[in-house]
Parts: C-alpha cells; structure tokens; sequence
C-alpha cells in the first residue's frame, strides 16, 4: 500500500500546478471551490492522508473506509483524518461541486488550541458523514465563503479568524448529535475501554507486510494496559456489549477487507501480515467471520 499522500502531492494531483510559495512552505490550512481544483479521475484509490479534510458535497459520491462505505449526495459534510485511509468514486456524470478545507493537527493546536483528535467525527471509528438540512447547508456554505476571502486577505490575524471559522463549523456539526451521545461522564470500564479501543485503532492500517501487528488476543492488550484480562474483559463487555476477542476479530476482519479490495498483495501476504502464522489460518479465520473465502471476496 502506498505511503500516505503529503499535502504537496495533494496540491500537484488536484491543481493545475503548485504555486512557487506552496513549494517552499505548504502552510498548515488551506480552503478550495471544487470547482477551482483540475478535474481528474472520477475515483481516488485507497490510502491514507497525512492532513484533516473537511468537505461539503454537492452531487454523488461513494467513499470506501476500512470497515464500511458511505454514500455521499448533496448536502453531506465528510470527515477525514491521517488515521483513517479511505478510496472514493464519483457516482454522478455532473462534475462535483462544493468547497473543502485542509489542515494539519499542528494549525489547531498551535498555541494551546484544541486537538482535532478530541472531536468525536475524528476518532477512527467517529461517524463521518453527516447530512445537513437546507439551514445548516447554507450556515457551512457562509463559513467557507468566510474562509475563502480571509485565506486571500492580506490581514495579520486571519488564521486566527479561520480557525474560528474551523471550531463553529465543527461545533455546528457536533450540535446534530444528541448532546448525550458526546459529552458522557466516563466511569472506569468506559475509560479502560477507549484506550483498548485507542491501542487497536493504532496498529493500523497495515502499509507493508513487514509491519509487525503485536496485539492480538485480549491477554496481549491486558499486558499492554497493566491490568487483568478477566478485568479488561469485563469492562469491555459492560461499555459495549460486545467481548474483547469480537472488537479484536471485527477489526481484523475490516483490515482484511480492505487489504483484499486495495492491495496487490496476494493472500499469504495478506494472512502474514495480519499476524496468521499460515495462510489456511487466516482463510479458516476469513471464512468464519465472511462465510467466503479471501480469494472469493476478492474476485467479487
């Protein structure tokens, strides 16, 4: 799999070419039109970003993330971030249209500021796409007009105006979740349970099949957390309902998908990858949790 795309190379796919200043100094924020950036390919391939990405589509999209795919129309706002690679294909003939921004993690935690990680539609498996009624469409719209014209301005302070730009729209999304699914007074099963989940999310994506996958049963994550595994355990199932072997084997099984779908690799390197000590473990793995064979997901 690819090494993650770097802003400079987004700017020389998506532009007609890289102004001089961005060769030298990419900068940490920027803000586009669709409509300005060079028509290309009506799909992206699958691999991660090493930037933020914030988008407000007009027109139809399939995005294809580790563990599902999301349909995208007008009027959805997409979440992106350097943990999570993602594959796109354009559905609509109608070229697409909308605005973007793009930022690194440094732009809103410089000086203090919050961490992008900290909002739910930036975790790993933080909902991503979000469908804005005509009201919240027009209010994003305004920011990013707002963006646009400070990003050009010639004035001191306009990343400090951008970036409140940045928080409104962000908290403007958050406002569309019941406020009890984001902000939950953590106990300790709930606490132990989002680092496990943190430390499994970590060891992906999988980029080359020489990277090590150290974590795999719950006795590895207890050891890794310092706690006993009937604890862990416990405390997992409690928080989500679900065993510390299932969260373990979803995961897996999403990386495996994803593996398949958007690598060359062929399935031993694949299963080697994945931590399988044979090939035929991870085809009897695969077939368990797919009822399908790795070669016949792939073939699909």
């Amino acid at each position: 799999m690819p090494k993650p795309q770097s802003l400079l190379e987004f700017y020389q796919e998506k532009m007609s070419c890289v102004p001089d200043h961005l060769k030298q100094d990419i900068g940490e924020f920027n803000v586009f039109r669709m409509e300005d950036c060079q028509p290309g390919s009506p799909s992206m391939s699958y691999n991660r970003r090493d930037f933020y990405k914030i988008s407000l589509l007009r027109g139809k999209f399939l995005y294809h993330f580790p563990d599902r795919s999301v349909e995208a129309e007008d009027g959805t706002m997409l979440f992106f971030n350097p943990q999570v690679p993602y594959a796109w294909e354009m559905l609509s003939e109608e070229p697409p249209s909308g605005y973007f921004c793009i930022f690194k993690e440094s732009f809103l935690t410089e000086m203090g500021r919050n961490n992008p990680k900290e909002f739910p539609m930036f975790t790993p498996r933080g909902k991503v796409s979000y469908q804005l009624d005509a009201a919240l469409q027009q209010q994003m719209e305004q920011l990013y007009l707002k963006m646009l014209d400070e990003i050009q301005s010639d004035y001191r302070g306009k990343y400090d105006l951008i970036r409140a730009y940045l928080m409104e729209m962000l908290h403007l999304v958050m406002k569309t979740e019941p406020s009890e699914k984001l902000y939950q007074q953590r106990n300790a099963s709930e606490r132990i349970t989002a680092v496990f989940m943190e430390l499994l999310e970590r060891q992906f994506p999988i980029e080359a099949p020489g990277q090590l996958f150290r974590l795999r049963t719950a006795s590895d994550f207890a050891t890794e957390l310092s706690v006993h595994v009937n604890h862990l355990n416990r405390a997992i199932k409690e928080t989500t309902g679900k065993t510390t072997t299932h969260h373990i084997a979803e995961r897996v099984v999403a990386e495996a998908k994803a593996l398949l779908r958007h690598s060359s690799w062929n399935v031993a390197e694949i299963s080697y990858s994945l931590g399988f000590e044979e090939p035929s473990h991870f085809n009897n793995f695969f077939r368990k949790h797919t009822q399908t064979t790795p070669t016949s997901f792939r073939s699909v």
